[in-house]
């Protein structure tokens, strides 16, 4: 195992990076001075788009596609970034798929895209991370809120959040001795194409009112909780962090 780099610049991957939450902490995390890797699955323009922003700032990134629940091309992936920037120190892990349906109307092949995508992917990233990060590392997981919210029609993908968070506390315990710490980030309503897929003006604005704050999240907001965890926040450790404006 690699020694802890120094503070000044760290390795990070971010998986889901071309978009949403991932997007925003990879350009956050990169505007902190850290080199970061943005994994996408598919859409390599918006993941081109990420890594120009980053270095048009004056950041430094690289983009790689990935299957996050392909245990071979996860694997590829943190090799191209062991290439590239001499080791990884943190794991930022926001890819995941969403269907918003009721439980007794959810086609059992979009349960398990999401369960693929969401849990096996999870799984597959972490314990590659587990492996290969550096002592003094950080992995960060996205779940959801909506474990506590509850809303109808997000049974499946709750479901998956739940493993997620799981997943989280467990790791956090089975690396004792190594100083890596293993957080999760757990959004409320976050304005993302994800989040806002489906929903009419009507909804999103009774949405808005729930949170004391009466506003929806933004990615930024949850890029700076992830900031937090990926960098300074040696002390918290095996912790969901529900970064929602206060509606729960």
């Amino acid at each position: 195992m690699s020694e802890q780099p120094t503070a000044a610049r760290r390795t990070v991957i971010v998986t889901g990076g071309s978009r949403g939450i991932g997007r925003e902490s990879a350009r956050r995390l990169a505007a902190d001075g850290h080199a970061v890797v943005v994994n996408y699955a598919g859409n390599r323009a918006a993941a081109e788009a990420t890594v120009a922003a980053i270095t048009e700032a004056g950041g430094t990134a690289v983009a790689f596609r990935a299957d996050v629940a392909d245990e071979v091309a996860v694997s590829a992936l943190f090799d191209a970034a062991e290439e590239a920037f001499g080791g990884v120190d943190v794991l930022v892990h926001a890819a995941g798929v969403m269907s918003v349906t009721p439980m007794v109307d959810t086609e059992l092949d979009a349960l398990d895209r999401m369960h693929r995508t969401n849990i096996r992917g999870t799984f597959v990233v972490d314990q590659q991370a587990a492996r290969r990060l550096r002592n003094g590392g950080a992995i960060v997981n996205i779940s959801s809120s909506v474990l506590g919210l509850a809303f109808p029609g997000y049974t499946a993908y709750a479901a998956g959040k739940g493993a997620v968070e799981a997943m989280t506390l467990i790791l956090a315990r089975e690396l004792r001795g190594r100083d890596i710490t293993v957080n999760a980030v757990a959004p409320g309503p976050t304005v993302t194409d994800l989040f806002l897929e489906g929903k009419d003006e009507e909804t999103l604005a009774r949405m808005a009112t729930q949170a004391p704050l009466e506003r929806l999240g933004r990615p930024e907001d949850i890029a700076e909780v992830v900031s937090f965890l990926a960098g300074p926040a040696r002390w918290v450790n095996g912790q969901v962090l529900r970064a929602n404006g206060g509606i729960i």
